[in-house]
């Protein structure tokens, strides 16, 4: 999963529906802005309508719509529950204004932010952008941290006027729909879906050249980034971070489902199947794009012959929380193949622990692929979500055929 993130989402165009006769938001275009520990914004826009007897919402990142369906309002107050990621705002109305805290419910603790939105506003970051010379559209060859910490990515952006969309590719993920704006010699750019909480900026030195980057990650997570123009710019394989150790040609394990039954990989069900192993947690982001796609995968290849399994590792061990934010996740999707709970957190040396026969776990999610024999033929790491665009449909292209090359052996 991608580095630093305090917010971890992925995910589906929806609305938010807002029932209370005392409490009436203003229709139209909101901007909303999370208050970092170092007292930066990290802007979003959102639009709420009324549509049969009910307000509605969506929370806007480039293209994609945020869903959310538990937001009640009593009095002055509004409390929005958020549908995944174990968070919530609670806000107070004051005319065409709202301010309170956005929280997430960590394993051990919560972490509120400051915010504060206000109606009519469309802009993200500036109502009037100072005018540029510059144009960021294209690859970009980008570094994130430093030291020991440092991540090399891929950005990729368009522009289009002022405004900019993109994100950067990584080993493990992406960073999901960012928008912003060119104004001036900067670029910004911000995503809030409810798992991620971003803010990029940078100094456009030339045409070529991002210098003075600075990322800000929820509450206080901090960093430095810099990105030359590269349009030959790409990632390591994806398929060859992660193996299995020498003298393993199969996975082995047995965890227990929601409903606290075992499940192994030994089971009937998957016997002469080819069978896709999902590692994944309720947190992660880029593991809610992957499942948004692999529940229609499954519901196109499991008539012929194709077993999905999902291994949740949370950020605790407690049986109960596990299950309560997996129910979410499952009723979220409509999952229909089984989601296992390890037991195992999502340090990744103790989610290794849990599948001895792997080198190691570089991130979430990874994607273990085994043939109709029972061994492991492929592992893919990380997820390129709808937000790379064609990144997204080259992934599919390759998955499915990898699919039907293997249903396809004696």
């Amino acid at each position: 999963m991608i580095k630093k993130i305090l917010f971890s989402a992925a995910l589906l165009t929806g609305l938010t529906h807002i029932s209370s006769a005392q409490t009436t938001l203003k229709t139209g275009i909101w901007r909303g802005a999370l208050i970092t520990a170092s007292a930066n914004e990290i802007p979003f826009n959102f639009e709420v309508t009324n549509a049969g007897g009910k307000q509605e919402l969506a929370i806007i990142n480039s293209t994609e719509h945020f869903k959310v369906t538990d937001v009640t309002a009593k009095g002055d107050s509004v409390f929005i529950k958020m549908p995944l990621f174990d968070s919530e705002f609670r806000l107070k109305l004051n005319g065409n204004n709202l301010k309170g805290h956005y929280i997430r419910h960590l394993g051990d603790r919560d972490v509120p932010m400051d915010f504060t939105a206000t109606a009519g506003t469309p802009w993200r970051f500036f109502k009037t952008p100072a005018k540029t010379a510059y144009n960021v559209s294209g690859r970009w060859s980008a570094i994130i941290g430093e030291g020991d910490g440092r991540d090399t990515t891929v950005g990729e952006f368009k522009q289009v006027g002022q405004k900019v969309t993109g994100t950067f590719l990584t080993t493990t993920g992406d960073y999901r729909f960012l928008e912003g704006t060119v104004s001036g010699d900067s670029l910004y750019l911000s995503c809030f879906d409810g798992g991620h909480a971003f803010l990029f900026t940078a100094k456009i030195t030339d045409a070529n050249t991002l210098t003075d980057g600075k990322f800000f990650s929820g509450l206080t997570g901090k960093d430095v980034w810099s990105a030359v123009r590269d349009e030959n710019a790409k990632l390591p394989d994806a398929y060859s971070l992660t193996a299995l150790k020498p003298g393993y040609k199969k996975l082995a394990f047995s965890f227990k489902d929601l409903t606290g039954k075992t499940v192994s990989l030994d089971d009937a069900r998957f016997k002469n199947k080819v069978v896709i192993v999902q590692i994944l947690g309720s947190w992660c982001p880029n593991c809610m794009d992957e499942t948004a796609y692999m529940v229609n995968y499954y519901k196109k290849y499991q008539p012929r012959g194709v077993e999905v399994i999902g291994l949740a590792y949370e950020r605790t061990t407690d049986f109960a929380k596990s299950q309560r934010a997996l129910a979410q996740l499952k009723n979220r999707f409509d999952i229909k193949y089984p989601i296992l709970i390890t037991g195992y957190t999502s340090n990744k040396v103790e989610t290794a622990k849990s599948l001895p026969m792997l080198t190691k776990v570089v991130g979430f999610p990874t994607t273990i692929i085994i043939d109709k024999a029972g061994d492991v033929r492929k592992i893919h790491t990380g997820f390129s979500g709808p937000g790379t665009g064609e990144h997204y449909t080259e992934f599919i292209s390759e998955f499915e055929k990898l699919t039907d090359d293997l249903l396809a052996e004696k």
